[in-house]
Protein backbone atom coordinates (compact mmCIF):
# COMPACT_ATOMS: atom_id res chain seq x y z
CA UNK A 1 0.00 0.00 0.00
CA UNK A 2 2.91 2.39 0.16
CA UNK A 3 4.04 4.51 -2.90
CA UNK A 4 7.09 2.50 -4.65
CA UNK A 5 9.93 4.64 -4.78
CA UNK A 6 12.11 3.21 -7.02
CA UNK A 7 12.13 4.99 -10.30
CA UNK A 8 13.06 7.93 -7.88
CA UNK A 9 16.19 6.14 -6.43
CA UNK A 10 17.40 4.74 -9.88
CA UNK A 11 17.32 7.73 -12.06
CA UNK A 12 18.51 11.27 -11.93
CA UNK A 13 16.72 12.42 -14.39
CA UNK A 14 13.75 11.51 -13.21
CA UNK A 15 14.35 13.52 -10.14
CA UNK A 16 15.04 16.50 -12.00
CA UNK A 17 12.15 16.19 -13.71
CA UNK A 18 9.41 15.08 -11.17
CA UNK A 19 10.36 18.03 -9.07
CA UNK A 20 10.20 20.82 -11.77
CA UNK A 21 6.90 18.96 -12.10
CA UNK A 22 6.29 19.61 -8.54
CA UNK A 23 7.14 23.02 -9.06
CA UNK A 24 4.64 24.38 -11.70
CA UNK A 25 1.94 22.00 -11.19
CA UNK A 26 1.09 23.85 -7.64
CA UNK A 27 1.88 27.20 -9.39
CA UNK A 28 -0.58 25.98 -12.55
CA UNK A 29 -3.27 24.90 -10.18
CA UNK A 30 -3.23 28.27 -8.34
CA UNK A 31 -4.24 29.60 -12.00
CA UNK A 32 -6.51 26.81 -12.39
CA UNK A 33 -8.71 28.13 -10.02
CA UNK A 34 -8.18 32.07 -10.85
CA UNK A 35 -9.32 32.18 -14.25
CA UNK A 36 -12.64 30.61 -14.01
CA UNK A 37 -13.22 32.52 -11.13
CA UNK A 38 -12.18 35.86 -13.10
CA UNK A 39 -14.38 35.21 -15.69
CA UNK A 40 -17.40 34.80 -13.35
CA UNK A 41 -16.17 38.27 -11.87
CA UNK A 42 -16.79 39.56 -14.81
CA UNK A 43 -19.20 38.39 -16.37
CA UNK A 44 -21.23 36.05 -14.06
CA UNK A 45 -22.20 33.68 -16.96
CA UNK A 46 -21.98 29.97 -16.60
CA UNK A 47 -21.61 29.94 -20.39
CA UNK A 48 -18.80 32.11 -20.28
CA UNK A 49 -16.53 30.11 -17.97
CA UNK A 50 -17.71 26.90 -20.02
CA UNK A 51 -16.58 29.02 -23.46
CA UNK A 52 -12.75 29.18 -21.72
CA UNK A 53 -12.42 24.86 -22.69
CA UNK A 54 -13.97 25.71 -26.47
CA UNK A 55 -11.22 28.39 -27.21
CA UNK A 56 -8.65 26.11 -26.25
CA UNK A 57 -9.83 23.11 -27.72
CA UNK A 58 -8.98 23.92 -31.52
CA UNK A 59 -5.33 25.29 -31.01
CA UNK A 60 -5.10 21.72 -28.77
CA UNK A 61 -5.80 19.26 -31.04
CA UNK A 62 -3.69 21.05 -34.21
CA UNK A 63 -0.57 21.07 -32.00
CA UNK A 64 -1.12 18.46 -29.73
CA UNK A 65 -0.90 15.92 -32.72
CA UNK A 66 2.18 18.41 -34.22
CA UNK A 67 3.99 18.05 -30.91
CA UNK A 68 3.79 14.43 -31.30
CA UNK A 69 5.21 14.39 -34.59
CA UNK A 70 8.28 16.56 -32.85
CA UNK A 71 8.73 14.06 -30.04
CA UNK A 72 9.87 12.09 -32.09
CA UNK A 73 12.28 14.00 -34.15
CA UNK A 74 14.04 16.86 -32.12
CA UNK A 75 15.75 16.77 -28.64
CA UNK A 76 12.96 16.19 -25.86
CA UNK A 77 14.52 18.39 -23.17
CA UNK A 78 15.18 21.38 -25.55
CA UNK A 79 11.27 21.22 -26.19
CA UNK A 80 9.81 21.33 -22.77
CA UNK A 81 12.68 23.92 -22.06
CA UNK A 82 11.26 26.46 -24.47
CA UNK A 83 7.98 25.57 -24.29
CA UNK A 84 8.21 25.78 -20.23
CA UNK A 85 9.85 29.32 -21.07
CA UNK A 86 6.96 29.91 -23.02
CA UNK A 87 4.26 29.01 -20.77
CA UNK A 88 5.49 31.40 -18.17
CA UNK A 89 5.37 34.23 -20.24
CA UNK A 90 2.09 33.75 -20.38
CA UNK A 91 1.45 33.78 -17.26
CA UNK A 92 2.72 36.88 -17.16
CA UNK A 93 0.48 38.07 -19.86
CA UNK A 94 -2.49 37.10 -17.41
CA UNK A 95 -1.13 39.16 -14.76
CA UNK A 96 -0.66 42.28 -16.65
CA UNK A 97 -4.50 41.67 -17.60
CA UNK A 98 -5.05 41.29 -13.93
CA UNK A 99 -3.15 44.19 -12.82
CA UNK A 100 -5.37 46.92 -15.56
CA UNK A 101 -7.73 49.51 -13.58
CA UNK A 102 -10.29 46.98 -15.70
CA UNK A 103 -10.04 43.58 -17.08
CA UNK A 104 -10.54 42.74 -19.84
CA UNK A 105 -12.12 39.39 -21.00
CA UNK A 106 -10.41 38.86 -24.40
CA UNK A 107 -7.03 38.72 -23.38
CA UNK A 108 -7.85 35.76 -21.12
CA UNK A 109 -9.55 33.61 -23.87
CA UNK A 110 -6.50 34.53 -25.86
CA UNK A 111 -4.07 32.69 -23.42
CA UNK A 112 -6.15 29.94 -23.13
CA UNK A 113 -5.65 29.42 -26.53
CA UNK A 114 -1.74 30.25 -26.63
CA UNK A 115 -1.35 28.28 -23.85
CA UNK A 116 -2.90 25.47 -24.84
CA UNK A 117 -0.76 25.70 -28.46
CA UNK A 118 2.28 25.26 -26.57
CA UNK A 119 1.04 22.60 -24.17
CA UNK A 120 0.54 20.37 -27.11
CA UNK A 121 3.58 20.98 -27.97
CA UNK A 122 5.23 19.90 -24.95
CA UNK A 123 2.87 17.38 -23.20
CA UNK A 124 3.86 14.78 -25.51
CA UNK A 125 7.18 15.23 -25.58
CA UNK A 126 7.33 15.53 -22.07
CA UNK A 127 4.46 12.29 -21.81
CA UNK A 128 7.48 10.10 -24.38
CA UNK A 129 10.50 11.23 -21.89
CA UNK A 130 9.79 8.72 -19.33
CA UNK A 131 9.85 5.76 -21.22
CA UNK A 132 13.25 6.90 -22.25
CA UNK A 133 14.80 7.72 -18.55
CA UNK A 134 13.23 4.92 -16.44
CA UNK A 135 13.18 1.38 -16.55
CA UNK A 136 10.70 -0.42 -18.24
CA UNK A 137 9.40 -2.30 -15.20
CA UNK A 138 9.48 0.81 -13.27
CA UNK A 139 6.99 2.45 -15.47
CA UNK A 140 3.73 2.03 -13.33
CA UNK A 141 5.68 3.61 -10.60
CA UNK A 142 7.01 6.13 -12.11
CA UNK A 143 3.04 7.05 -12.94
CA UNK A 144 1.86 6.94 -9.64
CA UNK A 145 4.69 9.33 -8.11
CA UNK A 146 4.07 11.59 -11.14
CA UNK A 147 0.41 11.62 -9.98
CA UNK A 148 1.64 12.05 -6.57
CA UNK A 149 2.63 15.13 -6.89
CA UNK A 150 0.12 16.56 -9.42
CA UNK A 151 -2.11 15.13 -6.88
CA UNK A 152 -0.21 16.99 -3.63
CA UNK A 153 -0.77 20.06 -6.03
CA UNK A 154 -4.35 19.60 -6.67
CA UNK A 155 -5.03 19.25 -2.77
CA UNK A 156 -2.83 22.78 -1.53
CA UNK A 157 -3.58 24.79 -5.04
CA UNK A 158 -6.86 25.22 -5.13
CA UNK A 159 -8.07 26.19 -1.51
CA UNK A 160 -4.89 28.42 -0.63
CA UNK A 161 -5.96 29.76 -4.37
CA UNK A 162 -9.11 30.27 -2.96
CA UNK A 163 -7.90 31.87 -0.19
CA UNK A 164 -4.87 34.11 -1.96
CA UNK A 165 -7.83 35.28 -4.26
CA UNK A 166 -10.21 36.07 -1.80
CA UNK A 167 -7.42 38.24 0.57
CA UNK A 168 -4.87 38.92 -2.21
CA UNK A 169 -6.70 39.17 -5.61
CA UNK A 170 -5.89 36.92 -8.31
CA UNK A 171 -3.26 38.75 -8.87
CA UNK A 172 -1.14 37.50 -7.10
CA UNK A 173 -2.04 33.99 -8.18
CA UNK A 174 -0.41 34.65 -11.34
CA UNK A 175 2.68 35.87 -9.87
CA UNK A 176 2.77 32.83 -7.49
CA UNK A 177 2.54 30.80 -11.11
CA UNK A 178 5.40 33.24 -12.95
CA UNK A 179 7.42 32.19 -10.08
CA UNK A 180 7.09 28.60 -10.10
CA UNK A 181 8.27 28.41 -14.13
CA UNK A 182 11.37 30.10 -13.40
CA UNK A 183 12.17 27.73 -10.53
CA UNK A 184 10.96 24.99 -13.22
CA UNK A 185 13.47 26.23 -15.55
CA UNK A 186 16.64 25.80 -13.34
CA UNK A 187 15.58 22.28 -13.02
CA UNK A 188 15.18 21.25 -16.69
CA UNK A 189 18.13 22.88 -17.61
CA UNK A 190 20.00 20.40 -15.33
CA UNK A 191 18.70 17.34 -17.08
CA UNK A 192 20.90 15.44 -20.10
CA UNK A 193 19.82 15.29 -23.67
CA UNK A 194 17.55 12.43 -24.58
CA UNK A 195 18.16 12.02 -28.77
CA UNK A 196 15.40 10.23 -30.67
CA UNK A 197 15.95 6.73 -32.64
CA UNK A 198 18.59 6.97 -35.34
CA UNK A 199 17.26 7.73 -38.90
CA UNK A 200 13.38 9.30 -36.71
CA UNK A 201 10.86 10.19 -39.25
CA UNK A 202 10.81 14.05 -39.93
CA UNK A 203 8.09 16.10 -38.82
CA UNK A 204 5.28 16.48 -40.93
CA UNK A 205 1.90 15.36 -41.82
CA UNK A 206 2.70 12.37 -42.98
CA UNK A 207 4.52 11.28 -39.86
CA UNK A 208 1.40 12.14 -38.15
CA UNK A 209 -0.61 9.75 -40.36
CA UNK A 210 1.54 7.08 -39.38
CA UNK A 211 1.19 7.46 -35.92
CA UNK A 212 -2.67 7.75 -36.13
CA UNK A 213 -3.02 4.60 -37.71
CA UNK A 214 -1.24 2.44 -35.01
CA UNK A 215 -3.40 4.05 -32.89
CA UNK A 216 -6.37 2.69 -34.79
CA UNK A 217 -4.67 -0.53 -35.30
CA UNK A 218 -4.65 -0.69 -31.68
CA UNK A 219 -8.45 -1.74 -30.66
CA UNK A 220 -6.96 -1.88 -26.84
CA UNK A 221 -5.69 1.85 -27.21
CA UNK A 222 -8.44 3.05 -28.77
CA UNK A 223 -10.64 1.64 -25.80
CA UNK A 224 -7.95 3.41 -23.36
CA UNK A 225 -8.65 7.09 -25.56
CA UNK A 226 -12.34 6.44 -26.36
CA UNK A 227 -13.15 6.32 -22.53
CA UNK A 228 -11.17 8.10 -21.27
CA UNK A 229 -13.19 11.25 -23.19
CA UNK A 230 -16.53 9.96 -22.73
CA UNK A 231 -16.02 9.95 -18.89
CA UNK A 232 -14.16 13.34 -19.33
CA UNK A 233 -16.87 15.19 -21.79
CA UNK A 234 -20.22 13.88 -19.97
CA UNK A 235 -19.08 13.63 -16.34
CA UNK A 236 -16.73 16.91 -16.01
CA UNK A 237 -18.33 19.41 -14.47
CA UNK A 238 -15.61 21.55 -12.90
CA UNK A 239 -16.44 24.69 -14.85
CA UNK A 240 -19.39 25.18 -12.68
CA UNK A 241 -18.36 24.65 -9.41
CA UNK A 242 -18.20 28.24 -8.83
CA UNK A 243 -21.80 28.35 -9.24
CA UNK A 244 -22.31 24.68 -7.88
CA UNK A 245 -20.89 26.02 -4.50
CA UNK A 246 -23.44 29.26 -4.59
CA UNK A 247 -26.11 26.95 -5.14
CA UNK A 248 -25.60 24.58 -2.13
CA UNK A 249 -24.99 27.78 0.00
CA UNK A 250 -20.95 27.37 0.46
CA UNK A 251 -19.35 29.38 -1.39
CA UNK A 252 -16.92 29.10 1.34
CA UNK A 253 -16.05 26.14 -0.20
CA UNK A 254 -15.11 26.72 -3.44
CA UNK A 255 -11.62 25.26 -3.27
CA UNK A 256 -12.55 22.39 -1.17
CA UNK A 257 -14.71 21.75 -4.44
CA UNK A 258 -11.50 21.96 -6.50
CA UNK A 259 -9.59 20.05 -4.25
CA UNK A 260 -11.82 17.29 -3.61
CA UNK A 261 -11.03 14.86 -6.54
CA UNK A 262 -6.96 16.20 -6.24
CA UNK A 263 -7.94 14.21 -2.31
CA UNK A 264 -8.98 11.46 -3.55
CA UNK A 265 -6.37 10.70 -6.58
CA UNK A 266 -3.68 11.79 -3.48
CA UNK A 267 -5.01 8.53 -1.46
CA UNK A 268 -4.92 6.05 -4.37
CA UNK A 269 -1.58 7.13 -5.48
CA UNK A 270 -0.09 7.48 -1.87
CA UNK A 271 -1.33 4.00 -1.11
CA UNK A 272 -0.92 3.23 -4.69
CA UNK A 273 2.22 0.33 -4.81
CA UNK A 274 -0.75 -2.36 -5.05
CA UNK A 275 -1.29 -0.71 -9.12
CA UNK A 276 1.84 -2.26 -9.96
CA UNK A 277 0.86 -5.77 -9.16
CA UNK A 278 -2.14 -5.36 -11.36
CA UNK A 279 -1.56 -6.98 -15.44
CA UNK A 280 -5.27 -6.74 -16.77
CA UNK A 281 -5.36 -2.85 -16.99
CA UNK A 282 -8.41 -3.01 -19.46
CA UNK A 283 -10.45 -4.42 -16.95
CA UNK A 284 -8.88 -2.01 -14.24
CA UNK A 285 -10.05 1.13 -16.58
CA UNK A 286 -13.39 -0.04 -17.07
CA UNK A 287 -14.14 -0.56 -13.63
CA UNK A 288 -12.53 2.79 -12.88
CA UNK A 289 -14.53 4.92 -15.38
CA UNK A 290 -17.49 3.67 -14.03
CA UNK A 291 -17.05 4.65 -10.54
CA UNK A 292 -16.30 8.09 -11.53
CA UNK A 293 -19.51 8.15 -13.62
CA UNK A 294 -21.16 7.08 -10.93
CA UNK A 295 -19.71 9.24 -7.52
CA UNK A 296 -20.49 12.60 -10.00
CA UNK A 297 -24.25 11.12 -10.38
CA UNK A 298 -24.33 11.32 -6.82
CA UNK A 299 -22.59 14.29 -6.34
CA UNK A 300 -25.36 15.63 -8.34
CA UNK A 301 -28.48 14.52 -7.04
CA UNK A 302 -27.27 14.88 -3.03
CA UNK A 303 -28.01 18.06 -1.82
CA UNK A 304 -25.18 18.45 1.11
CA UNK A 305 -22.04 20.31 0.78
CA UNK A 306 -20.46 17.16 2.70
CA UNK A 307 -22.03 14.15 0.77
CA UNK A 308 -20.91 16.32 -3.03
CA UNK A 309 -17.18 16.78 -1.43
CA UNK A 310 -17.20 12.75 -0.32
CA UNK A 311 -18.89 11.93 -3.90
CA UNK A 312 -16.23 14.08 -5.83
CA UNK A 313 -13.06 12.50 -3.45
CA UNK A 314 -14.18 9.24 -4.97
CA UNK A 315 -14.41 10.34 -8.16
CA UNK A 316 -10.93 11.08 -7.75
CA UNK A 317 -9.37 7.89 -6.77
CA UNK A 318 -11.55 6.28 -9.98
CA UNK A 319 -9.89 8.58 -11.93
CA UNK A 320 -6.59 8.42 -10.22
CA UNK A 321 -6.61 4.32 -11.07
CA UNK A 322 -8.35 4.94 -14.54
CA UNK A 323 -5.16 7.12 -15.47
CA UNK A 324 -2.45 4.64 -14.14
CA UNK A 325 -3.95 2.05 -16.04
CA UNK A 326 -4.22 4.14 -19.65
CA UNK A 327 -0.25 5.22 -18.71
CA UNK A 328 0.75 2.15 -18.02
CA UNK A 329 -0.64 0.33 -21.34
CA UNK A 330 0.50 3.25 -23.06
CA UNK A 331 3.65 3.45 -22.24
CA UNK A 332 4.51 -0.59 -21.91
CA UNK A 333 3.24 -1.67 -25.26
CA UNK A 334 4.23 1.56 -27.48
CA UNK A 335 7.05 1.13 -29.38
CA UNK A 336 9.98 4.18 -28.51
CA UNK A 337 9.91 5.44 -32.33
CA UNK A 338 6.06 5.63 -32.02
CA UNK A 339 5.84 6.81 -28.36
CA UNK A 340 5.82 10.52 -29.17
CA UNK A 341 3.22 11.25 -31.80
CA UNK A 342 1.08 8.09 -30.05
CA UNK A 343 1.60 11.16 -26.75
CA UNK A 344 0.06 13.65 -28.94
CA UNK A 345 -2.84 11.14 -29.75
CA UNK A 346 -3.01 10.67 -25.56
CA UNK A 347 -3.40 14.41 -24.96
CA UNK A 348 -6.18 14.67 -27.45
CA UNK A 349 -7.86 11.54 -25.33
CA UNK A 350 -7.56 12.97 -21.81
CA UNK A 351 -7.46 17.00 -22.67
CA UNK A 352 -10.22 17.60 -25.73
CA UNK A 353 -12.55 15.53 -23.44
CA UNK A 354 -12.31 17.79 -20.44
CA UNK A 355 -12.55 21.09 -22.68
CA UNK A 356 -15.56 19.92 -24.22
CA UNK A 357 -16.79 18.84 -20.85
CA UNK A 358 -16.80 22.71 -19.60
CA UNK A 359 -18.50 23.68 -22.99
CA UNK A 360 -21.10 20.77 -22.09
CA UNK A 361 -21.56 21.61 -18.47
CA UNK A 362 -21.72 25.38 -18.70
CA UNK A 363 -24.61 24.61 -21.62
CA UNK A 364 -26.34 22.12 -19.78
CA UNK A 365 -26.10 24.41 -16.61
CA UNK A 366 -27.68 27.23 -18.38
CA UNK A 367 -30.40 25.13 -19.66
CA UNK A 368 -31.23 22.93 -17.00
CA UNK A 369 -30.03 23.78 -14.07
CA UNK A 370 -26.58 23.61 -12.12
CA UNK A 371 -27.23 20.43 -10.42
CA UNK A 372 -28.85 19.04 -13.65
CA UNK A 373 -26.10 19.26 -15.19
CA UNK A 374 -23.82 17.44 -12.64
CA UNK A 375 -26.19 13.98 -12.24
CA UNK A 376 -27.02 14.07 -16.12
CA UNK A 377 -23.36 14.12 -17.16
CA UNK A 378 -22.62 11.28 -14.28
CA UNK A 379 -25.49 9.06 -15.81
CA UNK A 380 -24.23 9.85 -19.64
CA UNK A 381 -20.92 8.26 -18.65
CA UNK A 382 -21.87 5.29 -17.26
CA UNK A 383 -23.94 4.69 -20.20
CA UNK A 384 -21.30 5.09 -22.53
CA UNK A 385 -18.43 3.72 -20.88
CA UNK A 386 -20.45 0.43 -20.77
CA UNK A 387 -21.47 0.41 -24.29
CA UNK A 388 -17.50 1.61 -25.36
CA UNK A 389 -16.85 -1.92 -23.42
CA UNK A 390 -18.92 -4.02 -25.34
CA UNK A 391 -17.70 -2.35 -28.66
CA UNK A 392 -14.10 -2.88 -28.18
CA UNK A 393 -13.48 -6.39 -26.43
CA UNK A 394 -9.83 -5.99 -27.20
CA UNK A 395 -9.29 -3.82 -24.28
CA UNK A 396 -10.72 -6.15 -21.31
CA UNK A 397 -8.63 -8.93 -23.16
CA UNK A 398 -5.17 -6.83 -22.50
CA UNK A 399 -2.92 -8.44 -20.08
CA UNK A 400 1.09 -7.27 -20.17
CA UNK A 401 2.23 -10.61 -19.57
CA UNK A 402 0.80 -12.27 -22.71
CA UNK A 403 0.20 -9.07 -25.19
CA UNK A 404 2.32 -8.95 -28.16
CA UNK A 405 3.07 -5.57 -27.98
CA UNK A 406 3.88 -5.11 -24.59
CA UNK A 407 5.79 -7.97 -24.80
CA UNK A 408 8.49 -6.73 -27.61
CA UNK A 409 8.45 -3.04 -26.31
CA UNK A 410 9.79 -5.02 -23.01
CA UNK A 411 12.42 -6.37 -25.26
CA UNK A 412 13.26 -3.32 -26.79
CA UNK A 413 13.86 -1.89 -23.39
CA UNK A 414 15.63 -4.57 -21.97
CA UNK A 415 18.32 -4.27 -24.99
CA UNK A 416 18.56 -0.51 -24.73
CA UNK A 417 19.32 -1.07 -20.82
CA UNK A 418 21.34 -4.22 -21.60
CA UNK A 419 23.72 -2.49 -23.91
CA UNK A 420 23.47 1.37 -21.82
CA UNK A 421 25.07 -1.14 -18.96
CA UNK A 422 27.90 -2.30 -21.27
CA UNK A 423 31.19 -1.22 -20.22
CA UNK A 424 32.96 1.94 -22.91
CA UNK A 425 28.83 1.69 -23.98
CA UNK A 426 26.84 4.95 -25.67
CA UNK A 427 23.49 5.57 -25.33
CA UNK A 428 21.84 3.07 -28.30
CA UNK A 429 18.83 3.50 -30.78
CA UNK A 430 15.93 2.85 -29.06
CA UNK A 431 14.02 2.00 -32.07
CA UNK A 432 16.55 -0.38 -33.14
CA UNK A 433 16.14 -4.15 -32.67
CA UNK A 434 19.42 -4.71 -30.60
CA UNK A 435 22.32 -2.12 -29.22
CA UNK A 436 23.78 0.05 -32.26
CA UNK A 437 27.03 1.70 -32.66
CA UNK A 438 27.24 4.84 -30.81
CA UNK A 439 26.30 7.92 -32.59
CA UNK A 440 29.44 10.46 -33.11
CA UNK A 441 26.61 13.08 -33.13
CA UNK A 442 24.85 12.30 -29.86
CA UNK A 443 27.78 13.20 -28.03
CA UNK A 444 27.56 16.61 -28.46
CA UNK A 445 23.79 16.58 -28.00
CA UNK A 446 24.24 14.74 -24.68
CA UNK A 447 25.89 17.82 -22.55
CA UNK A 448 22.58 20.26 -21.76
CA UNK A 449 23.92 24.03 -22.50
CA UNK A 450 26.30 23.19 -24.72
CA UNK A 451 26.76 24.41 -28.07
CA UNK A 452 25.09 26.91 -30.29
CA UNK A 453 22.56 24.05 -30.78
CA UNK A 454 20.68 24.73 -27.60
CA UNK A 455 20.23 28.08 -29.22
CA UNK A 456 16.86 27.22 -30.52
CA UNK A 457 14.68 24.12 -31.46
CA UNK A 458 17.31 22.45 -34.32
CA UNK A 459 15.79 21.41 -37.50
CA UNK A 460 15.95 17.87 -37.83
CA UNK A 461 19.47 16.02 -38.98
CA UNK A 462 18.98 12.90 -41.47
CA UNK A 463 21.65 11.08 -39.80
CA UNK A 464 21.00 12.45 -36.34
CA UNK A 465 17.27 13.82 -35.65
CA UNK A 466 16.53 15.19 -32.30
CA UNK A 467 13.59 14.63 -30.20
CA UNK A 468 11.19 17.15 -27.91
CA UNK A 469 9.70 16.69 -24.27
CA UNK A 470 7.24 18.71 -22.24
CA UNK A 471 4.30 19.56 -20.54
CA UNK A 472 3.46 20.99 -16.68
CA UNK A 473 0.28 19.80 -14.97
Amino acid sequence: MRPDLTPWRSSRDFRLLWTSGCVTSFGSFLTYVAVPLQIKQLTGSTLAVGLAGAFELVPLIVFGLWGGALADALDRRKLVLRSEAGLGLLSALLLVNALLPTPLLWPIYLVGMLVAALDGLQRPALDSLTPRIVPHDQLTAAFALNSLYRNVGSVAGPPLAGVIVVVAGVQTAYLLDVASFGLSLLLLARMRAVPPSTGADKPSLQAIATGVKYAWSRKDLLGTYAIDIVAMLFAYPVAIFPFLASELHADWALGLLYAATAVGALLVSATGGWTSHVHRHGRMLLVSALGWGAAMTVAGLVGNIWLVLLCLLIAGGADQISGTARSTMWNQSIPDELRGRLAGVELLSYSVGPQLGQVRAGGMASLAGVRASVWTGGVACVVGVLALAAALPKLLAYDDRTDSNALAVRAQHEALAAATAAPGSAAPDPGAPGPDAPDPAASDAATPGSGASDAGIDPVDPVDPVHPVGSRV
